[in-house]
């Protein structure tokens, strides 16, 4: 009768966690990062380690945040033996990041991140961004699909532009629900995120970019005129040189830029 492993750990639904254990997808995920010696790289929910152990062994320095203790023993048994290696037991969506920079380098953040933390996580790691280098993600293929959509097509949203007003978004490839155990019912996918060192487009206030984004998206069959009129009128829309008939999934990401400055710069319209 097999003996249980004092560290064997099954996975929590309410942690999210599917953990990765496919080697092909592993090793394509290490070579899309590159890890180097001189590099910082941060993980987020290293869950058993399957992709902890070519980080470490990278030489970069690495911080883990891990929130379930019950991975803890577990994490330290592999890898505390490692110089460069440290645990941070916590929740990444509360964890200051800043405490984490050394003499002024960047962060490299890595993470397969749960479906219900992805969103406000990576809008806490945004508020980082200043400190990151760049952000390499195992999300939900939809949420992927999000990030990196254009004006036009069916998945471009409030999330994927307010993500490419901080950061360069590349979808890298897919990965299958076959790749984790236990398999989700979803596919998933590697998304990079490189926060711009100068944003091509900067708006004059990001809440109020924010709120137009919000309030277009929220009933997006509407067009534009009807969807932002507690906001703007139209004919201010037309004097930016946007057809205030055209839907929101249609706008650009600088023409929502334009429409939050006209906004913040005559405040009693409409």
């Amino acid at each position: 009768m097999s003996q249980k492993s004092p560290f064997e750990h099954r996975a929590r639904k309410r942690f999210g966690q599917n953990f990765l254990h496919d080697a092909g997808v592993i090793n394509r995920i290490i070579r899309a990062i590159a890890p180097k010696s001189s590099d910082h790289l941060v993980e987020i929910g290293p869950g058993q380690g399957a992709l902890t152990r070519d980080l470490v062994d990278s030489g970069a320095r690495l911080d883990v945040v891990e929130l379930d203790q019950d991975l803890v023993p577990l994490l330290l048994a592999n890898f505390s033996l490692k110089d460069n290696f440290h645990l941070h037991q916590g929740d990444a969506l509360r964890f200051d990041f800043s405490q984490l920079q050394q003499q002024g380098e960047k962060l490299r953040v890595i993470g397969n991140l749960p479906y219900n933390i992805s969103t406000p996580l990576m809008f806490h790691l945004l508020s980082y961004q200043d400190l990151i280098e760049d952000m390499h993600f195992m999300l939900q293929k939809e949420v992927v699909d999000r990030l990196a959509a254009g004006p036009g097509d069916k998945h471009y949203g409030r999330l994927g532009i307010m993500v490419q007003y901080y950061c360069q978004v590349d979808s890298l490839f897919p990965v299958g629900s076959g790749a984790f155990n236990p398999a989700p019912k979803v596919e998933s996918a590697i998304v990079r995120l490189r926060p711009y060192k100068e944003r091509p487009h900067m708006a004059q206030d990001v809440k109020q970019l924010e709120t137009v984004v919000r309030t277009a998206f929220t009933q997006r069959r509407k067009t534009l005129r009807n969807a932002l009129k507690s906001l703007i009128t139209a004919d201010s829309i037309e004097s930016l040189g946007i057809d205030a008939a055209s839907r929101p999934e249609r706008i650009t990401l600088a023409e929502f830029v334009a429409i939050s400055d006209h906004i913040s710069n005559n405040p009693t319209e409409p």
